[in-house]
């Protein structure tokens, strides 16, 4: 799984105009899942992103985790965090999950993450989206799986 993560005061996800998640303090994660991810990767993940220190604490320095801010996740399914733009112009996406399996672990990871504790609004997968948010920092970031657990 990749997934670039930013944190954020707000964001909201809308679908034809329509605002179908939104959080106020928190994350908001863009995920995208390729065909060697597996359900133990997800939660591994979910448990990663909720754990990372990244929110200030009262000197300012990031040493907070989600839960400690009360913070909440936006996840939005983005299969094009798997482009491969290194041929000609126009980018493939044979390196992303199909869709009914990508759906499969992008659920999963968002429940993970509710079983952790977290508020969890969401985009609506494989939907046109409009992501709207206030970057924080700003701080983004970046986790691939295939990184962080090669021998999961």
């Amino acid at each position: 799984m990749r997934a670039v993560i930013q944190r954020v005061s707000r964001a909201e996800v809308r679908v034809q105009g329509r605002v179908v998640g939104a959080i106020g303090r928190g994350l908001v994660v863009l995920l995208g899942v390729s065909p060697q991810d597996t359900e133990t990767v997800a939660d591994r993940l979910a448990e990663k992103i909720v754990s990372l220190r990244i929110h200030d604490d009262d000197t300012g320095k990031m040493n907070l985790d989600l839960l400690q801010i009360q913070g909440a996740l936006l996840v939005v399914s983005q299969f094009t965090l798997y482009a491969d733009c290194r041929k000609g112009r126009r980018p493939s996406f044979t390196q992303a999950a199909p869709p009914e399996y990508a759906r499969r672990l992008y659920e999963r990871f968002v429940a993970s993450a509710k079983a952790l504790g977290v508020p969890v609004a969401t985009g609506e997968f494989g939907a046109e989206m409009e992501v709207e948010l206030i970057n924080s920092g700003p701080v983004t970031i970046i986790l691939d799986t295939a990184e962080l657990y090669s021998s999961a």
